[in-house]
């Protein structure tokens, strides 16, 4: 049965995640009003959406109060790679702790539903692995990564105060890592980091001996998990992990990325940053229990497109196609894998 048409604010919706969000929600019927100051997100993920009738972009800082009427809300708006949140780390904790509470009190006056993109980051370097949302975490809260781990702590210590104060309808994600077309290439997360490196045949750089450990979720699993955790019953708010629970070292990423690129590229170690997690896999039992979802998409799969859309960066020189994606059938007992590509547009 086909859900009723809902007016629907994503905060960060030019952004990697963002914008195959406002995708998915368009592709249902939706009216979307994507925000984004721009400050990584990028007006080139969202340049097929512009002119299509019921999409909307404001820009707009959400540290800043925003006045708008809508039924939901996904509040995913925050850098989300150490090289962008490390930048200006003051920033970064405003926009999750003043973001938070601005769209937690727009929520509250219109009595909209909200979303909120919480991280596995939240775990810090964990004591107890894999991690289920049980765990209260290993986080150094003076330490280079506090600006991310410990604001979006925050966050979520604030949706669950306007819940319980406010009687306001939350749903948290911790998001694990997270993989696929439109990532920036210059984001420096290890996956992007890779690919790009062993595209120009450069030496890959790991960071440690690579033994760390870490699991990557398709973005299109991921999106799917966010629409099943927002439609699943008022009475569950999470916080519940939404990941890939396969778990591979660093090494093997490189390995892997290397191999599926046909690069010339060496291995190259180098210091482990400072509270870099050891491990990191996530607990998908509530996710699995309480909105039946598990990801689909394995590493070896989603890679190729993920590679494809780097690839034609490279060769585009400054032109980038945004609409690329791995489609998958709704079936969860098969995968059906199919790249899809709109052309090339000029970067802004």
């Amino acid at each position: 049965m086909k859900t009723s048409i809902k007016r629907i604010a994503v905060t960060g919706g030019a952004g990697f995640l963002g914008s195959h969000l406002c995708d998915w929600l368009l592709s249902q019927g939706h009216e979307v009003l994507c925000i984004d100051n721009f400050f990584t997100g990028t007006k080139q993920n969202i340049a097929h959406l512009l002119a299509n009738p019921l999409f909307e972009l404001i820009r707009h800082d959400v540290t800043f109060p925003l006045y708008i009427e809508v039924d939901e809300i996904y509040n995913l708006a925050c850098p989300a790679s150490p090289i962008h949140y490390q930048f200006d780390p003051v920033q970064t904790t405003k926009t999750s702790v003043h973001g938070a509470i601005n769209m937690l009190g727009l929520a509250k006056r219109i009595k909209a539903k909200i979303f909120q993109a919480s991280t596995s980051e939240v775990y810090g370097d964990p004591r107890v692995h894999p991690q289920p949302e049980t765990y209260w975490g290993h986080v150094n809260p003076t330490g280079v990564r506090a600006c991310y781990d410990e604001g979006k702590r925050c966050a979520e210590t604030l949706f669950f105060d306007y819940h319980r104060q406010h009687g306001l309808n939350i749903k948290i994600a911790r998001i694990f890592n997270t993989y696929g077309p439109r990532m920036h290439p210059n984001d420096g997360r290890v996956v992007s980091n890779f690919i790009v490196q062993a595209l120009a045949n450069k030496p890959i750089t790991v960071y440690g001996d690579g033994s760390q450990t870490r699991s990557f979720c398709y973005v299109d699993d991921l999106i799917d998990g966010f629409i099943r955790l927002m439609d699943s019953p008022d009475d569950f708010c999470g916080p519940v992990n939404l990941g890939n629970p396969n778990e591979f070292t660093i090494l093997q990423l490189a390995e892997q990325i290397i191999a599926r690129t046909g690069s010339t590229s060496q291995i190259e170690f180098l210091p482990l940053p400072a509270d870099d997690p050891r491990q990191r896999r996530p607990d998908i039992s509530l996710a699995v229990a309480k909105l039946g979802w598990e990801p689909d998409i394995s590493l070896s799969d989603g890679l190729d497109p993920t590679i494809n859309i780097l690839r034609n960066y490279r060769r585009c020189k400054g032109k980038i196609p945004p609409v690329c994606h791995l489609t998958t059938c709704q079936s969860k007992n098969s995968v059906c894998l199919s790249l899809v590509c709109a052309s090339a547009v000029p970067l802004p």
